[in-house]
C-alpha cells in the first residue's frame, strides 16, 4: 500500500503482471460465450476483432503477451466500436474471473476502499503511465467490480 499525491491510501497493481491475481494477464482460464479463454487478456484482445479465424488465433495464443501483440496488429482492422466498448469487455472478463475464482474476488475485496492504481508505465489508457497522469481505466474497472461484489455480498 502506498500513498498517492492526494495522501489517500492506494493499492498498486499492473494489468500485465502474470503473477498477480488481479491482473488481466494471470493465467486464470475463463469461459465466456461458450469459449475457453486462457486469460482475460486473451479475451479482451480478441474482442477487438469480428468473429473469425483471427479472433480464434488470438484466443489460442500461447501467452498473454502473444495475444496482446496479435491484438495490436496495425494491419488488421479493428471493430468500429472498439474504443467505446473496450471497458465493457475488460469488465466482463475481470468480473467473470472474480466469479470463477473465489481467491481473485477475495484479493479484490481485500483492497478495502483503497484507490486502485494500475502502475503500467507505458500504458496511458489502462494504466497511469510513467507520470501517473494516465487514465487508469483498469483501476476504475477493478473499483467498479469491487463495488459490485460488495453489493452482491450484502444481498446474500
Amino acid at each position: 500500500m502506498f500513498s498517492g499525491k492526494t495522501g489517500l491510501p492506494r493499492f498498486d497493481v499492473s494489468h500485465m503482471d502474470t503473477n498477480s491475481l488481479l491482473s488481466s494477464w494471470s493465467k486464470h482460464t475463463i469461459f465466456i460465450e461458450d469459449l475457453k479463454w486462457p486469460s482475460v487478456e486473451h479475451y479482451v484482445q480478441a474482442m477487438k476483432y469480428e468473429e473469425g479465424p483471427y479472433r480464434d488465433k488470438i484466443r489460442t495464443a500461447e501467452h498473454p503477451r502473444a495475444s496482446k501483440k496479435l491484438g495490436e496488429a496495425r494491419w488488421k482492422r479493428k471493430r468500429k466500436n472498439w474504443k467505446s466498448e473496450r471497458e465493457v469487455y475488460m469488465t466482463r472478463g475481470m468480473y467473470t474471473k472474480c466469479k470463477t475464482f473465489p481467491e481473485v474476488a477475495e484479493a479484490l475485496l481485500a483492497t478495502g476502499d483503497q484507490k486502485i492504481l494500475d502502475t503500467s508505465n507505458y500504458d496511458y489508457f489502462w494504466g497511469c503511465g510513467r507520470d501517473t497522469f494516465g487514465h487508469n481505466r483498469f483501476g476504475a474497472v477493478l473499483t467498479d467490480i469491487r463495488a459490485k461484489l460488495k453489493e452482491e455480498a450484502k444481498s446474500n
